[in-house]
């Protein structure tokens, strides 16, 4: 006889009438208990609790919210899921979401921009209500979606902000001034940095690295090595910055992913972190505290940034239309055990 998989679904699937005669109520009755009513007696909702559970019954999330006109539910789109970054931010967006009575479907980018495309409409097609978009810059198709009746979030960058767009970021120039301050008062001042690519991010964060050595006039040190936001990117780039004729003392890497494969790069090459190079990450991952890694970090507010990005949305969703704008957060340095003073030659 053939086995039927546990995740098959029965060709007599329960339905709320099903539902509805096992508990003795009506079918309107089950469906205000099923969505927590306040005008159902607790114990006839525990009643259609009980026998909704034990018919195996699930609610049509989909009909539901053809019903009521809304689905309660808001679109995550995650740049990059190998990026720890979007992980951490991921879970202040749905607890937040959550602690507002609203679901997420969340998707992920891709660099074929068909996929992306893909990805999005099928957020579309789930009439997601809005959109929270994490990465530093909105997904092919985002700005075609945005509308009064879409509003949407980018979390981690700034963009030209337009009507029903909202951005949650924090100060990049504050947060590269607190890393090649750090990096200074140590006693650097070969401070090299490895950039994340051409991306908005990227050169805030490399402007950022040039205007903080010019205040400590450290003009004849200034060099940028190009990189990206990958552990792969700050492998090579690191490489590159080690490899040169006047080797730096000190690294500031664009983001904390780049900054492992700067860390590897330094070990292929035989260096001690922070002994012979200090390397200084930015993001603030919880990857980045590991104790076998101890990487230093200009530390974004990473859940608190996804909580502003669920409240932001929700409060929109709510209330209406608001004025379009910007939460920018302010970074912190996290100081471990990948710097330190320069070895004395």
């Amino acid at each position: 006889m053939e086995r039927r998989s546990r995740w098959t679904l029965p060709s007599g699937e329960p339905t709320i009438r099903d539902v509805a005669a096992k508990a003795g109520v009506s079918k309107s009755l089950v469906s205000l208990a099923l969505q927590g009513s306040s005008r159902v007696a607790p114990e006839t909702r525990r009643s259609i609790q009980r026998a909704a559970d034990e018919l195996g019954y699930r609610p049509n999330a989909i009909a539901r919210s053809l019903g009521a006109h809304r689905s309660r539910t808001i679109g995550v789109y995650v740049l990059d899921l190998h990026n720890p970054i979007y992980v951490d931010i991921l879970d202040g967006v749905q607890a937040e979401a959550h602690r507002l009575d609203y679901r997420t479907i969340v998707v992920m980018g891709s660099s074929d921009r068909r996929i992306e495309r893909a990805e999005l409409d099928k957020l579309m097609e789930f009439r997601v209500e809005g959109l929270i978009t994490m990465g530093h810059r909105l997904p092919v198709g985002a700005r075609d979606a945005i509308s009064d009746s879409c509003p949407a979030v980018l979390v981690g960058a700034e963009p030209r902000l337009t009507p029903h767009l909202l951005s949650v970021c924090t100060d990049d120039t504050r947060g590269t001034a607190l890393a090649v301050d750090h990096l200074v008062g140590l006693g650097h001042s070969a401070i090299a940095h490895v950039t994340g690519g051409t991306n908005s991010v990227a050169r805030k964060r490399e402007r950022g690295y040039v205007q903080a050595m010019e205040r400590h006039g450290l003009h004849e040190h200034i060099r940028c090595i190009p990189g990206g936001f990958t552990d792969e990117d700050g492998y090579h780039g690191t490489i590159e910055a080690l490899d040169a004729a006047v080797r730096p003392t000190a690294l500031f890497v664009a983001n904390d992913f780049a900054a492992i494969g700067a860390l590897a790069a330094a070990a292929d090459r035989g260096l001690d972190v922070p002994g012979d190079i200090s390397i200084v990450g930015y993001d603030g991952t919880r990857l980045s505290g590991l104790r076998s890694i101890g990487l230093t970090t200009v530390a974004q507010p990473l859940t608190d940034m996804g909580v502003a990005a669920s409240r932001e949305l929700c409060s929109r969703l709510d209330d209406g239309p608001g004025a379009t704008r910007r939460v920018r957060m302010s970074p912190d340095m996290m100081i471990r055990t990948s710097t330190a003073p320069p070895r004395k030659s």
